[in-house]
């Protein structure tokens, strides 16, 4: 897979599956940067200070990112400020 497919196909992923879950849950997801070997997502909304965080870190974005690009590194951060540059993802 070449890196731009790769990308494309971690940014699909989490339009397409984390967002919608996180969303759910009454949580925001950002793309703050993705590279072929590094994916940088932050949380908000009810999401931030979530107790539960770990946990939708864990068992919801790594697995659904894995099953895509199972080498890349996931890095979640999450808080009421929103770092400079990221987008919202939308599903």
């Amino acid at each position: 897979m070449s890196a731009s497919s790769k990308k494309e196909a971690l940014i699909e992923t989490c339009r397409k599956v984390v967002a919608p879950l996180v969303r759910a849950d009454g949580g925001i997801l950002h793309l703050v940067s993705v590279s072929e070997n590094e994916l940088a997502l932050h949380l908000s909304g009810t999401c931030s200070g979530c107790p539960g965080l770990a946990f939708t870190c864990r068992g919801v974005i790594e697995p659904a990112i894995a099953t895509v690009a199972p080498e890349v590194r996931v890095v979640v951060t999450s808080g009421a400020i929103v770092p400079s540059g990221a987008t919202e993802i939308a599903h």
